[in-house]
């Protein structure tokens, strides 16, 4: 295994962790039948440290699936 291969299984691991962790720390959404479609949001929208986490979210995810993709099609031994 090369040092590149290993790198980046750390990573994956480091990056499924983090974000398990910040699906944890969102705020529980509780919008019962109006969460359908996200009309619950329309009105309210999302500020400050919510809105930051959100996007935070969304990079890890995105990093996540990367360094998948980059591992699974073998692209690095």
């Amino acid at each position: 295994m090369s040092p590149v291969y290993v790198t980046l299984l750390v990573l994956e691991a480091i990056l499924g962790v983090l974000m398990i962790v910040l699906v944890l720390v969102h705020a529980p959404k509780g919008d019962g039948m109006a969460g359908i479609g996200s009309s619950a949001t329309l009105f309210t929208g999302k500020r400050g440290a919510e809105a930051g986490l959100d996007k935070l979210t969304w990079v890890v995810f995105f990093l996540f699936m990367a360094v998948c993709t980059v591992l699974g099609f073998g692209f690095v031994k």
